[in-house]
């Protein structure tokens, strides 16, 4: 449909991608299009390893709405911290008790 085109405007700097507005045209508002365009966005940000600054009410909102999409990548990082600490690369494979 010739003017539906909804967006999610941000700018990238330093590995942070920061949302500035998100804009669904108001005859297909309600159908959870902004959440797919948020989803897409964070999904995309922490597939390249990005950090997210919701600048935007919305995305903001959202991010405060649905945390356990900003936290997936960071419990990754922290689980990875956490195994080369209790599996250092020096250890040698006798760690553990086995011989």
């Amino acid at each position: 449909m010739e003017g539906s085109d909804a967006h999610l405007d941000y700018a990238l700097s330093g590995g942070v991608m920061t949302i500035t507005h998100i804009w669904v045209p108001p005859h297909i508002g309600g159908r959870g299009i902004a959440a797919g365009l948020m989803a897409a966005a964070l999904d995309a940000a922490h597939a390249a390893g990005w950090s997210v600054n919701p600048a935007c009410s919305y995305a903001a909102a959202y991010m405060a709405k649905h945390p356990e999409q900003g936290a997936r990548r960071h419990d990754e990082e922290l689980l990875d911290e956490a195994l080369e600490e209790s599996f250092p690369a020096s250890d040698s494979p006798a760690v553990g008790g086995i011989t």
